[in-house]
């Protein structure tokens, strides 16, 4: 049985000799053959698949070439074919260069890819992108022109000692190149299984499962990173003395960022904060949108966003709305006339907040006679909310509208509240009572 052929850089003359034997034309024909069935694979893949593209995806990304599978497959065929026209006797020209040109572009979509996956809002990626570009396509120039084992051999001749140990700026290159595919490929498993633990996920389960995801990066991206020193050739006994240095460091300069991680941890292993929930932090208020190992993003009705440090939700009073309940009373003051009819229109009063959508039932609407001024008579209405999240500026008006409508209907509207009702507060956020009890 022959032994498989080893692949060697083409010479540069030779190549251009086969590309003009008309045998070539076969070739072209047999490529663009090639290139056709596996964009039709991948397009039929990506129909069965995905109902609708997805750029994030990383087999498929937003069009048919633009994901790893079309170079992947395209290369796979690419050999087979290849493998075909040498047992059929055929010189070979195309496909010497053609598969060099697949594998680059395999390499480059599959970095572009992933670290577009794993940091969508980082503006280093681009820079990443197309130095990876670069180098890969001077790779397959350098292989075309035959000069990369003359290439390798001067960089082996570039060397230096590190210690007792020798390294050559080609075992740097190689090392480096084979780091970056480690923690691609670590940054491609760890997104895929994070993708997989948060899906469908709402709430408390959520929050558990970022927890989860967190770990799960952080350890893939630790083993993937002691690979990658191992590659380059760093000896991982060394690290004992890296990490003393790390402690001090912590101990001393970061020990704000090491607090701030831990903290996450505990907030999302705790599940005292959840996504999803309604707080006050100082005098911020708003919904928890995402919760970082590092800060705690919060989303305020008006649409801005607060960036909380973990080290302050757990070293500082936290308010939440939504920790046993969603249920939030919110009030407003009206003033009639002393001839009122106190008790029938407080039935009233009710009996039109319950009218407006949003306000709840159980617990019911209130209103209490709570003060006796001098020239009218103040009403205090209370009603519940179960959507702070939605608004309550919004549903207070709706309330105070239906109110007006009311009170004018009935004649009984004062134009001026007292003095003293400036001093009452318009809201008082609580907790809810108990089913069936009222303010």
């Amino acid at each position: 049985m022959p032994a498989p052929a080893v692949a060697t850089p083409p010479d540069l003359p030779s190549l251009l000799a086969a590309l003009g034997r008309t045998s070539s034309l076969v070739e072209l024909a047999v490529l663009a053959g090639v290139l056709l069935a596996g964009w039709l694979t991948v397009w039929g893949l990506r129909r069965g698949v995905q109902d609708a593209p997805d750029p994030r995806s990383i087999w498929f990304g937003a069009h048919v070439v633009d994901g790893v599978l079309f170079p992947v497959l395209a290369l796979a065929l690419a050999y087979v074919a290849r493998r075909v026209l040498l047992d059929a006797g055929h010189a070979l020209g195309v496909f010497r260069l053609a598969i060099p040109v697949l594998l680059s572009l395999v390499a480059i979509r599959l970095s572009v890819r992933v670290l577009r996956l794993a940091f969508p809002a980082s503006r280093l990626v681009r820079v990443v992108e197309r130095t990876i570009s670069w180098f890969a396509w001077l790779g397959v120039v350098l292989w075309v022109t035959g000069l990369l084992p003359a290439v390798l051999d001067e960089l082996d001749d570039i060397q230096w000692k590190v210690g007792a140990h020798p390294i050559s700026l080609r075992n740097v290159i190689e090392g480096t190149l084979s780091a970056g595919f480690v923690l691609v490929v670590a940054l491609w498993i760890s997104a895929a299984l994070e993708a997989r633990l948060l899906a469908g996920a709402v709430g408390a389960q959520l929050s558990l499962r970022k927890v989860a995801a967190n770990v799960l990066r952080a350890a893939l991206l630790s083993v993937g990173l002691l690979l990658a020193l191992s590659a380059v050739g760093i000896d991982l006994t060394a690290l004992s003395v890296l990490g003393g240095a790390l402690g001090v460091g912590i101990g001393l300069g970061l020990q704000k960022l090491a607090a701030n991680y831990v903290s996450g941890f505990v907030i999302l292993a705790e599940r005292a904060l959840r996504i999803g929930d309604l707080v006050k932090v100082a005098e911020f208020e708003g919904v928890i949108t995402d919760i970082t190992t590092r800060y705690t993003v919060i989303r305020a009705a008006s649409g801005r966003e607060a960036i909380v440090p973990n080290e302050t939700l757990i070293t500082t009073m936290v308010q939440t709305l939504s920790l046993a309940d969603r249920n939030v009373l919110l009030s407003t003051v009206v003033g009639v006339d002393h001839g009122t009819d106190v008790a029938t229109l407080r039935e009233r009063l009710t009996t039109a907040m319950a009218r407006v959508p949003r306000v709840l039932s159980t617990p019911g609407p209130a209103a209490h006679l709570t003060a006796l001024g001098a020239e009218a008579l103040e009403l205090t209405l209370y009603f519940w909310i179960a959507d702070p999240e939605n608004g309550q500026g919004n549903v207070r008006s709706e309330v105070n509208l239906a109110v007006l409508e009311l009170l004018r209907r009935e004649g009984v509207l004062h134009h001026a509240l007292p003095a003293a009702s400036a001093s009452v507060p318009v809201v008082a956020p609580v907790k809810a009572p108990a089913a069936g009890s009222g303010p």
